[in-house]
């Protein structure tokens, strides 16, 4: 039994013609020959796609088909005007001007694909900007026919079928009568011409693969998994048509020393806790070597102490972030007898002015209450 259009193209009753037209262009990509190779039944599910695209873009033969079915259809004569077409492409050219997977005219220029390649950079090389050399393989023009397609010095004659048009006219009956469309000529694909001894090192193809490199430029500032795109360094295109794109992916490599956060980077450092309370100064790792920094005496667990520009500098503006350091108040463990003793000799005598700092009201309790208001 033949299928319910509206099932074919799995749209509701009520759909009207836009919502029908983009169901049909997501089957026709998905039935595609350069894309589904697996399905021995993509040929007739697609000109049964067709076929319903066909129906329910037609107000008359859709009214038709909603009161009867397809014996109404049949009644009246219809028969699919796409039914007679070559191949997928020309069908979906006949709907939309255009290659389903690649958006043009077949037998025009087409632009080449774009190609994706990634590269490495420590957080330093992100800081300073580098030039980094990527390697890939991509399709260009050959060098040998220069993209004609013919052995250098044979002659490249008119194609005898098209007559150097690269389109083929075809004629369908409808039920309204006779329909021209005009199809790639499936002798020269477009081109015109055929070469009469095809080149030897591309065998006629006009392209052929190779191994390209290139340096990079990785500008100051840039951050993990941002693209640099270059222009017109990707797949060479076919009948003049432009070249594709280069996305260049760039992983920065993890620092042990550093997190980022935007154009900040935030490092930790252990203190000890009585080090802590008496001051000191300590040594801090930046992108631009070591640093001392103090530590005031009575520094709290968790304190941050911002080097104002020392991060990371800016795509856009050029200026550098800034470098938090988060002070670690370590409690000292495993003691002995004599530290112990030192400890409870010191504890024995705080009073609550060195526990507590009413002019900041930093008590845990007061943060934890404005954490929680």
């Amino acid at each position: 039994m033949r299928r319910d259009y509206y099932d074919v193209l799995g749209v509701s009753r009520d759909a009207d013609e836009g919502e029908i037209k983009r169901s049909f262009r997501k089957l026709a990509r998905e039935l595609h020959p350069d894309v589904n190779q697996h399905d021995p039944e993509a040929e007739e599910k697609f000109k049964e796609a067709a076929e319903a695209y066909e129906v329910l873009t037609d107000a008359e033969r859709r009214s038709l088909y909603d009161r009867y079915g397809h014996e109404g259809l049949q009644s009246s004569g219809f028969s699919s005007s796409f039914q007679g077409f070559g191949s997928f492409a020309d069908i979906f050219d006949a709907f939309f001007g255009g290659d389903p997977l690649f958006g043009g005219g077949r037998g025009g220029a087409m632009q080449g694909g774009d190609v994706a390649v990634s590269v490495e950079v420590t957080l330093q090389e992100a800081a300073t900007g580098i030039t980094k050399d990527v390697e890939y393989d991509a399709v260009e023009t050959c060098p040998r026919c220069h993209g004609n397609g013919a052995e250098p010095g044979t002659p490249i004659e008119t194609c005898p079928r098209c007559g150097g048009s690269g389109q083929l006219r075809a004629v369908t009956r409808t039920a309204f009568g006779q329909l021209v469309r005009s199809t790639v000529c499936d002798r020269c694909g477009g081109d015109g011409s055929i070469a009469e001894t095809p080149c030897k090192e591309c065998r006629g193809r006009g392209r052929k693969a190779a191994r390209r490199r290139l340096s990079v430029d990785i500008p100051a500032g840039i951050d993990d998994e941002q693209r640099i795109r270059l222009t017109r360094r990707g797949h060479a295109g076919e009948r003049g048509g432009p070249a594709g794109d280069v996305y260049v992916l760039v992983n920065v490599i993890p620092d042990d020393r550093f997190v980022r956060d935007g154009n900040d980077l935030v490092t930790v450092v252990d203190v000890p806790a009585p080090t802590a309370a008496l001051g000191t100064t300590v040594t801090v790792p930046t992108l631009d070597g070591d640093e001392e920094i103090d530590i005031p005496a009575g520094t709290q667990p968790g304190t941050v102490v911002t080097m104002r520009g020392r991060g990371m500098p800016s795509l856009r503006r050029g200026a550098r972030g800034d470098q938090r350091v988060v002070v670690n108040v370590v409690v000292p463990r495993k003691l002995s007898a004599e530290q112990r003793e030192l400890l409870e000799r010191l504890d024995s005598t705080l009073t609550d002015e060195n526990l507590r700092d009413p002019a900041a009201d930093g008590s845990i309790f007061a943060r934890v209450r404005r954490a929680f208001r």
